[in-house]
């Protein structure tokens, strides 16, 4: 867990910067990992009227250093959603720490596992945290993973 970093439920508000932290996540620390264009197509997925969309539909949570969003994570049910660090963030331990803390979400809701979908440059960090892989890459590049929670 990152010292000091506060964690809140996202706010309408917020919506701007959590687009933004995605947006520059995606670009600047998917490459090497998956090439340029693909990463540009998979940035674009996502607009700032969708971002706002997944503000009202998902539960999504916010990591602050000294009052600035670092990264957010979201979650639905027993799925991981999505979670991003602002590459000036990243390997500060912001992506683990909220991790650390929806995980801990879902196993005080008592869900058995949690599953979510890894981009190829992220899958690493899941599997050094517990994850498994459950399938195959999709053909949308995703990787399948679930971790168990009960145990």
């Amino acid at each position: 867990m990152t010292m000091g970093a506060v964690y809140r439920r996202a706010i309408r508000k917020d919506a701007t910067r959590l687009y933004d932290i995605r947006r520059r996540s995606i670009l600047e620390l998917a490459p090497p990992m998956m090439p340029k264009a693909e990463a540009q197509a998979w940035a674009s997925k996502l607009t700032l009227s969708g971002m706002e969309r997944k503000l009202r539909e998902l539960e999504v949570w916010v990591a602050e250093l000294n009052g600035v969003i670092a990264g957010w994570g979201a979650i639905r049910g027993d799925t991981l959603e999505g979670l991003y660090a602002a590459p000036e963030f990243a390997g500060q331990g912001v992506g683990a720490g909220l991790l650390d803390r929806l995980e801990g979400l879902m196993r005080d809701r008592e869900f058995p596992s949690v599953r979510a979908e890894a981009s190829s440059n992220a899958r690493d960090f899941y599997l050094c945290r517990g994850y498994k892989a459950t399938g195959p890459q999709t053909p949308q590049g995703a990787w399948p993973i679930a971790k168990e929670l009960l145990t």
